[in-house]
């Protein structure tokens, strides 16, 4: 008998929750080039990808696509002050970049045959350069846009583009800062091993159900990312005023 794949749609996601914690933490906390911070900087990158995975899901299954998309857009708007603080960054939180890649997915499935479906596409993936993971997370998600047309058999050659692309962002990155080709390219290689890792997760663990506390607690399971993301966020901020030397 073939074995059950272990892992429910929550225990991924809390996975990916935990991941995004010690990326941002590290990102705040830690100093610049040391060994601490550049792995659990490479370990959160389990998250961007993992989450454009059952965003393309999520958009396939869910009630409201309204709600879901209000609901995306409303979690940015609470979590940007915080965000700005705990990360010191000029740009929009993942949630704006997954409220667009919301809106790219409705573009693509409502446009069909339509005029403007190719520039409101490029237009919503341009917007994401002002966001977090700029334009990454709507490659990632048109990628699995595409697996679902696909079949389920396209989802690891899709996990790999991914990685190919995240090597290639962070390659060029490096390389512009002026990294010789030998670091550029191991550390834009250990920069993919999240996304790699979230494939094999969801490839080889996922069983497409949810779990037995979110049939229990639907609201708790629905809304606990969009508590997690702008909470983790002030906890990091007040920490970055608290300890010295941050």
């Amino acid at each position: 008998m073939p074995t059950r794949k272990p892992l429910s749609r929550e225990a991924i996601k809390l996975l990916a929750m935990a991941a995004m914690a010690c990326n941002h933490a590290a990102q705040a906390l830690l100093p610049a080039g040391t060994p601490a911070r550049e792995a659990l900087v490479d370990i959160g990158y389990f998250t961007a990808v993992t989450m454009c995975y059952f965003l393309v899901e999520g958009y396939r299954y869910t009630r409201s696509r309204r709600r879901y998309a209000l609901r995306l857009a409303l979690c940015g708007v609470v979590s940007q002050p915080v965000y700005w603080l705990a990360l010191g960054v000029d740009q929009a939180n993942m949630m704006f970049t997954l409220f667009f890649c919301f809106l790219l997915l409705w573009a693509l499935d409502r446009l069909q045959g339509h005029r403007l479906r190719l520039p409101v596409v490029a237009a919503l993936v341009l917007v994401t350069a002002w966001c977090d993971w700029p334009i990454l997370a709507a490659g990632f998600t048109l990628l699995f846009a595409l697996c679902g047309q696909l079949g389920r058999g396209w989802t690891a050659l899709c996990f790999a583009m991914a990685a190919v692309l995240f090597f290639a962002f962070n390659y060029s990155n490096y390389s512009y800062a002026g990294w010789a080709a030998g670091p550029a390219a191991l550390h834009a290689g250990l920069s993919c091993l999240g996304i790699l890792a979230a494939g094999a997760v969801i490839l080889l663990g996922y069983s497409g159900r949810r779990s037995a506390f979110a049939l229990a607690h639907p609201a708790l399971a629905k809304y606990g990312f969009y508590l997690f993301y702008p909470g983790h966020l002030a906890v990091i901020a007040a920490l970055r005023v608290l300890l010295p030397g941050t």
